[in-house]
């Protein structure tokens, strides 16, 4: 599951429905593609207003998120025979 941070729940509620629209078309004939793509597209124009106007602090936030990549995450990828001095 992926983290979110505060200024992102907007986000979540609007990809939590989605994913439940998907896996209720997925268990049914009911063909609900264009209200999954009108919140798709809703979803990543919220996206894009909430990144696009960030405070420093929240910036800071992103910097520091648990999900991003560290450097070790780097070097496995890279290399396979990588020893720590």
């Amino acid at each position: 599951m992926r983290y979110y941070l505060d200024f992102e729940k907007p986000i979540q509620e609007l990809e939590l429905k989605i994913e439940e629209l998907r896996s209720l078309s997925n268990g049914s004939e009911m063909n609900i593609d264009s209200e999954l793509k009108k919140l798709e597209e809703k979803a990543e124009k919220l996206r894009q207003d909430i990144f696009s106007r960030l405070t420093p602090w929240q910036k800071t936030q992103i910097a520091r998120h648990p999900d991003r990549p560290y450097t070790l995450d780097y070097i496995n990828i890279i290399t396979d025979d990588f020893i720590e001095l």
